[in-house]
């Protein structure tokens, strides 16, 4: 039976700004430091919940805690590489509500496409090279492996995706993030389409393309937005892996863009000069300019040019996801953060 106490028992010790974190065992004192704190900037300011979703790390265990998406039923889904439990899914006030998969070691991406009324994700795993496509309650209905026939690499550890993207009619769009840099197009079979990107110096190629989404905020003109992480960029393609634009986010080393609206949401897992411990998040709006750095530097643009950004608040140790919900407020997902659980940023 669930108890939602927050596990005290856990010995994992991490640094987080000046406290020591016993798991989440001093979380009563780092909510009471950021009590009354508002961080954000402009029309997106929040509150921080440092405690929602915390469980006993006994029975459901995290490790990185990789993505969130909001399924069709309100519910927080939670991607983590632990294998007790691969998935954990939440109610939007933090209540466990189920838990499945013990067969991804590297599970890293997860988007959730709605395909006929159903629900499916597709999970990225970068141990297991493979992308995976799930039900919502973890049945296997297709894998896709390395893009062998492609002629870009010579075996499947070559290839490391990290996340994916998917049209409305299907295509999947993988992003090798911590391969060889391409980003592979399949059709709703799995069957190759096209492949662009890979390593390079020119603005077409990448240096870490780490997330991927499918930018519909533009009818007319759909597209693909991917980061280049390690080179603090952003940058747009089209659906068929023409370059259109690169927009500079000094000081952000953004994992993956998600869209709520017209806005853009990033998990920035290092900030400033990259060193470690770092981040915030970006929130971008329809013209792509930041707005708003929860946890981060107020945005300056002088003469139309973004100014380097840093962390200012340590309340995050390298966010790697952002979920969105109905409600605007926020989840954050963090890698390496001594086995904690997501952080909700509520909107006010």
């Amino acid at each position: 039976m669930q108890t939602r106490r927050t596990f005290l028992e856990q010995i994992t010790t991490t640094t987080l700004g000046g406290i020591i974190l016993n798991g989440h065992s001093l979380i009563y004192n780092k909510n009471k430091r950021f009590k009354d704190l508002i961080i954000g900037h402009g029309s997106h300011q929040y509150k921080i919940d440092l405690s929602w979703g915390a469980l006993d790390a006994n029975y459901y265990p995290v490790n990185d805690c990789h993505e969130m998406v909001q399924d069709s039923k309100g519910r927080i889904v939670l991607l983590t590489n632990h294998t007790k439990n691969n998935v954990i899914i939440y109610d939007q006030s933090g209540k466990l509500i189920e838990v499945w998969g013990t067969d991804f070691p590297g599970a890293h991406g997860l988007t959730l496409q709605v395909e006929n009324g159903e629900d499916f994700l597709y999970i990225a795993d970068n141990t297991r090279h493979e992308i995976i496509k799930t039900t919502i309650d973890g049945k296997i209905v297709m894998i896709i492996p390395y893009p062998k026939n492609s002629g870009k690499y010579e075996n499947k550890t070559q290839y490391i995706p990290t996340e994916t993207a998917i049209t409305p009619n299907g295509d999947i769009y993988v992003a090798d993030g911590y391969g060889q840099q391409h980003i592979i197009q399949y059709n709703a079979k799995g069957e190759l389409v096209n492949i662009f990107g890979g390593k390079g110096e020119g603005d077409a190629f990448f240096d870490n393309a780490h997330g991927i989404c499918y930018d519909d905020r533009d009818p007319n003109n759909p597209s693909l937005l991917i980061t280049a992480r390690q080179r603090n960029e952003l940058k747009r393609f089209s659906l068929d892996g023409q370059l259109i634009e690169v927009i500079p986010l000094p000081g952000a080393y953004i994992c993956r863009p998600v869209i709520h609206k017209k806005h853009v949401y990033l998990a920035t897992i290092w900030s400033g000069d990259g060193k470690s411990n770092s981040g915030f998040v970006s929130i971008l709006n329809e013209q792509n300019k930041l707005i708003s750095a929860p946890g981060g530097s107020k945005p300056i643009y002088r003469n139309g040019t973004l100014q380097s950004m840093h962390q200012t608040a340590k309340i995050f140790q390298h966010p790697h996801d952002v979920c969105v919900d109905q409600d605007e407020n926020l989840y954050v997902a963090q890698w390496n953060s001594g086995k904690t659980y997501p952080i909700k940023l509520t909107r006010i």
